[in-house]
């Protein structure tokens, strides 16, 4: 199995290039910026490219089973530069798998996509479809990203998962995190788990963490099953930061601060 991972040199796909690696299967890896050769692990090839470049794309899709979608701009940047790589180059990944017959897919979205959804009042989690409702540039191209999986999904038959991805990270890095966090094997687990499922599926991106508010009843419906916590890092966490305060808009949106920064801004 061959599986064409873009974005493969960002921190997501860093993280998660050892873990996805097994015998049997080749990882593809793609960027915009080059990786020397010799970083590269058994089972691993590389292709420079960029996501909106539809020659580059065709060509990066040849001989593929399925598509990992890591890349884009990340984060909050000018409207022309997220258009560029985010929403074209999303689209032009989408069609190359379709000319290339490859019918399986997971695209890295964000919770920023449904960021300024609060917490519910009943307690209950946040659903995994939540209605989008964006928090920056950034957010609203992940809800287009979600939007072209339905599309490729509903009229090409594509096996689509979107991801709305947490905080991953070796740990949380403050008390917003303990809510919102995903270990790497976790994200490995669920990336495993959208790799085989069929359909269209929206799922969150966070661990089984008991301040979690997202639900995880779709990721496990496909398959997924957490197997860390952010718990043991709450102790020291809350000793030096203090018990989050759930009413701030930090602990209580789902964007956190991306609801109070700048829209458009280099951040």
């Amino acid at each position: 199995m061959r599986i064409l991972m873009t974005g493969a040199a960002g921190k997501v796909g860093t993280l998660l290039r050892p873990r996805l690696a097994k015998e049997g299967r080749t990882l593809r890896l793609s960027d915009i910026h080059p990786l020397d050769p010799v970083d590269l692990g058994p089972g691993e090839e590389w292709v420079t490219a960029d996501l909106a470049d539809a020659q580059a794309m065709a060509e990066a899709m040849k001989g593929v089973d399925a598509v990992l979608h890591l890349g884009g701009q990340s984060r909050e940047h000018p409207w022309a530069d997220i258009v560029h790589a985010n929403i074209n180059g999303t689209q032009v990944l989408l069609e190359a798998a379709r000319e290339a017959g490859v019918g399986q897919v997971v695209l890295m979205g964000s919770h920023h996509a449904a960021g300024f959804h609060p917490r519910p009042e009943s307690g209950a989690d946040l659903p995994d479809y939540a209605f989008p409702r964006p928090d920056t540039f950034y957010g609203v191209s992940k809800v287009v990203m979600e939007a072209l999986g339905s599309l490729y999904h509903d009229r090409f038959g594509m096996n689509v998962t979107v991801v709305r991805l947490g905080t991953c990270n070796e740990g949380p890095a403050d008390t917003r995190g303990l809510a919102t966090w995903i270990s790497a094997d976790d994200l490995t687990g669920l990336v495993e788990a959208g790799l085989a499922a069929s359909g269209y599926h929206v799922v969150w991106g966070v661990s089984d963490n008991p301040r979690r508010w997202w639900s995880l009843e779709e990721a496990k419906a496909i398959g997924f099953d957490s197997r860390d916590s952010s718990e043991p890092f709450a102790a020291a966490l809350i000793a030096e930061q203090g018990e989050p305060d759930l009413s701030e808009p930090l602990h209580d949106r789902a964007g956190g601060v991306f609801t109070l920064n700048e829209l458009g801004g280099k951040w």
